[in-house]
């Protein structure tokens, strides 16, 4: 049950709910609000929507697992996979940033290289680990030519 929800999204909603709070409470003399600013966020966010779907446009193609814990029949190196090992997880990230600057909420900025890094150690280590035990040479040579997030 704990490993049904123990996956990305769950975790994106959290450091969204703790972003929308601390925004509650953020100071306004620490405001960056501008026209620019929430053109940036939507930029974020909908290049981090477009990321989550091609990968999983990708993955689904390759009838491949999607979901973390689970094991890869595929090792996907097509489409956005050519630019990032972990596009939906870059997806997230970008996401979080577009709406932190959307709740204009300065002092929770902090909250998204934490959650990058949380992501990392709690997600992409680990399947890092299966598809190099699974894929070894394939993996090696792929992880020489695509960088982990961009």
């Amino acid at each position: 049950m704990i490993k049904q929800i123990d996956i990305p999204p769950v975790w994106l909603a959290i450091a969204i709910a703790i972003v929308a709070t601390i925004a509650r409470f953020d100071p306004d003399d620490l405001s960056i609000k501008h026209p620019v600013t929430d053109l940036i966020a939507g930029l974020c966010i909908g290049a981090g929507l477009i990321l989550i779907i091609l990968a999983l446009i990708e993955m689904r193609k390759h009838k491949t697992t999607f979901m973390p814990h689970g094991q890869p029949e595929a090792l996907v190196q097509n489409g956005i996979f050519r630019r990032s090992r972990n596009p939906i997880y870059l997806g997230d990230t970008l996401v979080l940033l577009g709406i932190t600057l959307r709740f204009d909420a300065v002092v929770a900025m902090p909250i998204v290289p934490l959650f990058a890094l949380f992501i990392e150690k709690r997600f992409i280590l680990k399947e890092e680990e299966r598809l190099r035990r699974k894929f070894r040479a394939a993996y090696a040579a792929y992880c020489t030519k695509v960088r982990r997030w961009l």
